[in-house]
């Protein structure tokens, strides 16, 4: 019995805005957006540890003021108003994400989505919804660490890829102009003949017809030095 009334005043503890729930509302931040900050860092994406962790502890904070605003200050406002702004602010860095990874690759839709959705995470941490927070947070890592087998199995069977190489950075708008009706990706990766004024381009199409007439394109581009197929 007395083991029940500690854990019911604990749970009230950290329903509540006091030192001890702050304390265990920033540490919950910092360890569920470490984690999945861990699972994007280790599979070599833009946003990693640090990263995670920041937006995840920041989304914490903006729900923590917008709380001790109005329960502590006693302002008559809406608790969730400076948390709304992270759910929108948070696009901004997904930008730099989905558009550039180490100025070299076009890519990172997922781990923009991870980051809007781990600030989701730190503001429901921050306003004491603990049990959504985890129950988000162990469906992300599954999304990131089991669903990707079954998306890439897909992707497979429905996608068709070619390399093809520039001669010259100078060169990639030009012949991008000439193929962007036909790919739904690209992704800038380094030149494969090793020469270093050259740059490589991995292009994806989902089309087969598409993708055929993408092959003839860059077979007789002036811009391309080497078009290859990519076998799936």
């Amino acid at each position: 019995m007395i083991a029940v009334n500690n854990i019911n005043n604990i749970i009230e503890i950290l329903k509540g805005l006091n030192a001890w729930s702050v304390l265990f509302r920033l540490v919950m931040s910092l360890i569920l957006g470490g984690l999945v900050g861990f699972e994007r860092g280790h599979h070599g994406r833009a946003a990693g540890l640090r990263t995670h962790i920041l937006v995840c502890l920041g989304a914490t904070m903006a729900a923590l003021v917008g709380l001790y605003s109005t329960q502590i200050l006693g302002f008559n406002s809406d608790p969730l108003r400076v948390g709304a702004q992270v759910v929108s602010g948070i696009g901004f860095l997904g930008v730099g994400t989905i558009m550039i990874k180490d100025h070299s690759r076009v890519t990172g839709l997922t781990t923009a989505a991870g980051l809007w959705t781990t600030a989701c995470i730190g503001l429901s941490i921050g306003m004491g919804f603990y049990l959504a927070a985890l129950i988000a947070f162990a469906i992300v890592i599954i999304t990131f660490s089991i669903l990707v087998f079954l998306d890439k199995s897909t992707r497979i069977k429905n996608t068709y890829m070619c390399y093809v190489e520039i001669s010259d950075i100078s060169n990639i708008k030009t012949f991008y102009d000439e193929i962007k009706g036909l790919v739904s990706k690209v992704e800038v990766i380094p030149a494969k003949s090793g020469i270093n004024t050259h740059i490589g381009l991995e292009l994806i199409t989902e089309n087969e017809s598409q993708y055929k007439t993408l092959m003839n394109k860059t077979q007789v581009s002036d811009d391309v030095v080497i078009a290859l197929p990519i076998n799936q």
